[in-house]
């Protein structure tokens, strides 16, 4: 038989099933706040790539008029 955790130790009502879902509940939080932080670093390069776009249009576009 497995070794009690120490939250089943602490206290001993708490179901294998419980506390499985507690500690999933956790990881899909810090699953969340990883997919958010990551949403926001590819707004930030999607900026980054549709300015490389200007940059180069213009740039073209600037060695039409000379």
């Amino acid at each position: 038989m497995n070794k009690p955790t120490k939250k089943q130790e602490a206290n001993p009502n708490i179901s294998a099933l419980e506390l499985h879902e507690q500690i999933c509940a956790i990881r899909y939080e810090n699953l969340e706040k990883r997919l958010e932080s990551g949403s926001a670093r590819f707004i930030r390069m999607e900026a980054m790539i549709l300015g490389l776009y200007a940059v180069i249009v213009g740039a073209y576009l600037f060695e039409k008029v000379l």
